[in-house]
């Protein structure tokens, strides 16, 4: 029973092809047609000068189209391999192109490509981890990295025969399978096999004539690392000072290690694809390069919601008000509140935008699934010469937002988060609501406060703002992502992602869970000192400052 419909669909397929082949059996039946024609009858036949010509035409491209489809049938099933190359474990595939080149994938930073050849095959090569032993090794012994650059060259040669072995089979096997199916003659099908070994080979071939040693010096940037040209140097400059330039591709190598050894001692938790992702930020203050970096990690951590605790702005005049355009992009909806340095002006401009839910005076909204509620900062002092109403004043206005909140729970539309700028006015709404945000202190803190409410106060996702430059040591770039259940809306874990400042190559990723799922999970790693490999941190009910 299983048999029947596979072979009525390959007799469907079968059927189409030799509409577009010409069997032979077609052209046995048009001889005899052509036999038992009277000459002279001026009747068209299909022996005729025009069929016979176009006839041949077609049936090329029948195989052809048989050997292309096959051959990469074949390469997307079995045409892949998984290689070390140096600390690194990867997965290399050659796919169908018609630029060629190569593309490096190292998730969740993001992919360079390089234009190493032109060719209709591209190389992907996928970072899927790095092995600990060997990563440690090169954090612990510095010394090793002056020959990794030749164990990296070895890997790869070895890693390329062995690819070139297994497309040559994936191709070959591939198109024969086609072709058997399809034409039913075992020699029809093996000449489908060894026309796309020919084809494989003319392709490696123009790939070898083509190849382009230098493009590793130009390579095309994506994610977060799109800052690596910054981080390691002008391509140029890399030629005239290349040590330097390795002592930083080292650091940078060694950042990324620590990144990726962070990932492998995270807490027991794993989020269901229906989690929702929420990425907090805060205290931009007019940093670009802040939205660069919020757009990565939408797309990589798959955000269904940005949470903003304010401080977006500077000074909140009218003419920075062309740096918020960016938000329309971001790829996710955007929950702002005001701080301390937003406007009335900056307000109302992001009030405009589709995507923006502007919060105040306690107002809620719905989105990404969850019901979110905020208000903006009792002040306004840009330049701290105005007058300031200090703490007072700021829970004063946490006051009236958790009035509001007890109103939405008694309305039967509990709100899950809550939002505020100042930690003094989200402090207030403890026993309200089950989380809280803000900002303001560019330091993170991690709080469960008296009645149950848990307070995370973010740091500056702008690294400071412009202002960051005049310190004397730059501050990092501070992000979180808030796993969220969707059923009970309550956090079950969160992402610290911590990058190195202006001028810095650092890269750390942490994660944490509230102290009720530690409860049920196995014992995770101590705190880590600042010097060492990030790692899981357990979360505290005091204040727990950045990194």
């Amino acid at each position: 029973m299983v048999r029947v419909p596979f072979r009525a669909a390959a007799d469907r397929v079968r059927h189409r092809l030799t509409q577009l082949v010409g069997p032979k059996s077609r052209g046995h039946a048009s001889a005899r047609t052509r036999s038992r024609t009277p000459a002279g009858t001026g009747a068209a036949t299909p022996g005729d000068l025009t069929g016979t010509a176009r006839r041949p035409y077609l049936r090329a491209l029948g195989m052809l189209a048989v050997v292309v489809l096959g051959a990469w049938l074949g390469l997307l099933a079995v045409g892949s391999i998984r290689t070390p190359v140096g600390p690194m474990d990867t997965n290399m595939t050659l796919r169908p192109s018609l630029t060629g080149g190569s593309k490096i994938n190292v998730s969740p930073l993001g992919a360079l490509e390089l234009d190493s050849h032109s060719a209709p095959l591209r190389l992907d090569v996928d970072v899927d981890r790095l092995d600990p032993e060997r990563s440690q090794a090169l954090v612990d012994q510095p010394e090793r990295f002056s020959r990794l650059q030749d164990e990296v060259t070895r890997d790869v040669a070895a890693g390329t025969r062995e690819l070139a072995v297994r497309s040559c089979v994936a191709v070959v096997s591939g198109a024969t399978a086609l072709g058997l199916v399809v034409y039913r003659r075992p020699r029809r099908a093996l000449a489908a096999g060894g026309l796309a070994l020919s084809l494989l080979a003319a392709s490696g071939v123009s790939a070898y004539a083509t190849w382009n040693p230098k493009s590793v010096l130009e390579p095309k940037f994506s994610g977060l690392l799109s800052s690596a040209p910054s981080l390691v140097g002008d391509a140029r400059s890399i030629v005239t000072e290349f040590d330097i330039y390795q002592q930083e591709l080292a650091r940078l190598v060694t950042n990324v290690t620590k990144l990726y050894d962070a990932t492998s001692t995270l807490p027991v938790y794993q989020p269901d694809p229906g989690t929702i992702r929420v990425l907090h930020v805060s205290d931009i203050h007019l940093n670009p390069a802040a939205w660069h970096i919020i757009a990565s990690l939408v797309e990589q951590y798959e955000i269904d919601v940005i949470v903003d605790s304010g401080d977006t702005m500077d000074h909140g005049s009218a003419a920075e008000n062309g740096f918020l355009d960016p938000v329309r992009d971001l790829g996710a909806p955007y929950v702002w509140v005001r701080g301390n340095h937003d406007s009335p002006v900056t307000q109302a401009y992001l009030k405009k935008f589709k995507n923006v839910s502007v919060l105040d005076d306690g107002s809620a909204v719905n989105v990404g699934g969850l019901r979110i509620a905020g208000t903006g900062d009792a002040s306004f002092t840009p330049d701290r010469t105005a007058p300031v109403g200090g703490k007072e004043a700021a829970q004063l206005e946490g006051a009236r937002l958790a009035s509001a909140l007890r109103d939405q729970e008694r309305a039967g539309t509990p709100v899950d988060i809550a939002v505020a700028h100042d930690p003094n006015t989200a402090r207030e709404t403890d026993g309200t609501v089950p989380l809280v945000l803000s900002g303001h202190l560019h330091r993170r803190i991690n709080e469960q406060l008296k009645l149950g409410t848990r307070l995370k106060v973010e740091g500056s996702t702008g690294g400071g703002g412009l202002r960051a430059v005049q310190n004397e040591k730059p501050e990092k770039v501070h992000a979180s992502v808030l796993y969220m259940d969707r059923s009970t809306r309550r956090l079950q874990a969160w992402d610290e992602i911590t990058l190195g400042g202006l001028g810095l190559t650092t890269a750390e990723v942490s994660r944490h869970l509230p102290e009720e799922n530690l409860k049920k999970d196995a014992p995770v790693s101590p705190t880590p000192s600042p010097s060492s490999s990030p790692s899981a941190t357990r979360s505290t009910a005091r204040p727990t400052p950045s990194p």
